[in-house]
């Protein structure tokens, strides 16, 4: 019976993927720093990320990891360090003593956030453009799995999320949300593709007002997206207005974070 371990399965988007990515003859180990009640095919792991010898026995006849697991906005900088950076190092070591051959990793469109609008559709595998310390980690967890998957022939996949959410809360949202569903279908793909080696690839749903990343290398790897953020377009526009292209926000893909007010290193 495959053991798939999901870190960070407490949070926004382990809770989404853990009915999503059950399937029969298959257990999810979940783990997280809050308890969890295991349910049927699932068993709960009380532990931090940042635990080697922990993850290491996470680990443990586990056929994948899902590597959730992390602080998910920006941050002071110790803080991104010690849980997202050296939490990521110990995720990937503990797989590679466990002998665990796959690692699917949330990344994030904040990896390469100060793309601007006239590099749309940012490519696959686009060199890092962080828009925060939070997005400097995520470049780093991306540097570590081509290093495992270089020097140790892991498979390590690395999806560059963009808004997942239940629903769209935003304007720009309208263009990046990706849906539970298709969440779901996407990491689902990572975790069955066969032999995929180091890939990047972008987390979207097939949005009307989408086009701003490129979907090429994750339909390779056998994703498609299904939702579409435009069935929520009436409401979102009613709660935030009409799209402004002026607007900031829409100039870079990351959006807010880019903006100076979500500089976590500047002095209170």
């Amino acid at each position: 019976m495959p053991i798939i371990l999901v870190t960070g399965a407490a949070g926004l988007v382990g809770s989404m993927l853990r009915p999503r990515l059950a399937r029969p003859g298959r257990t999810l180990r979940l783990l997280d720093t809050v308890p969890i009640t295991a349910g049927p095919g699932e068993e709960a792991v009380t532990a931090s990320v940042t635990d080697l010898d922990a993850m290491t026995e996470a680990c443990r006849n586990a056929a994948a990891v899902v590597h959730l697991g992390g602080v998910s906005t920006e941050a002071p900088w110790r803080q991104i360090l010690e849980v997202n950076i050296d939490g990521t190092y110990a995720v990937f070591e503990a797989a590679r003593r466990a002998g665990v051959g796959r690692v699917v990793y949330a990344s994030s469109n904040h990896a390469v956030g100060f793309s601007p609008r006239a590099d749309f559709p940012v490519p696959d595998y686009a060199f890092p453009v962080p828009d925060s310390y939070y997005g400097v980690s995520k470049a780093a967890g991306e540097s570590l799995a081509s290093l495992y998957h270089s020097r140790y022939g892991m498979d390590a996949i690395c999806i560059r999320i963009l808004t997942c959410a239940e629903r769209p809360p935003t304007i720009r949202a309208l263009s990046t949300w990706l849906s539970p569903d298709d969440a779901g279908r996407l990491f689902e793909a990572c975790l069955s593709a066969p032999s995929p080696g180091f890939r990047v690839v972008f987390g979207v749903s097939a949005n009307t007002r989408g086009g701003w990343v490129s979907l090429d290398e994750a339909r390779a790897l056998g994703y498609e997206p299904r939702d579409d953020a435009e069935a929520y377009a009436a409401e979102v526009i009613a709660a935030n207005g009409e799209p402004d292209p002026a607007d900031p926000v829409l100039a870079h893909l990351g959006g807010e974070f880019t903006l100076p007010g979500r500089d976590a290193g500047r002095p209170a």
